[in-house]
């Protein structure tokens, strides 16, 4: 990821709802959510939700796509990862040490979660 890139991305996540919608999205897996399902989840109207979808997609942080009459987001998972690569690229400069907690919490990540508690 590029520089230009990541700061569309982050700007996109500098808002609260975006935000708990990626959020929401990665916890749903590759299955995605339909748009009405991600609204409900984090309190926002239809109206709101699309706006936030739509701008989370132009950031390149989710993908949607047709099914039926609804339309299914996804969490664009090389998009999150390449943010995440993107902050991390130069961390050790020659000191290991530096990134293993950034590793231990990378490897946290993928332990499955009963019950996501959602900020607000």
């Amino acid at each position: 990821m590029e520089e230009l890139q990541a700061l569309n991305a982050f700007g996109a996540l500098s808002q609260s709802t975006r935000l708990q919608m990626v959020r929401a999205l990665v916890v749903a897996g590759t299955e995605g959510l339909a748009a009405g399902a991600i609204g409900e989840a984090v309190g926002a109207s239809s109206s709101s939700a699309s706006f936030h979808l739509a701008n989370l997609e132009q950031a390149g942080l989710v993908k949607s796509r047709r099914v039926a009459r609804s339309i299914i987001y996804t969490a664009n998972y090389d998009s999150l990862s390449g943010l995440v690569e993107f902050l991390m690229r130069d961390c050790c400069q020659g000191k290991p040490e530096i990134c293993g907690p950034a590793a231990v919490a990378a490897k946290a990540c993928c332990v499955p979660v009963k019950a996501v508690k959602r900020a607000r």
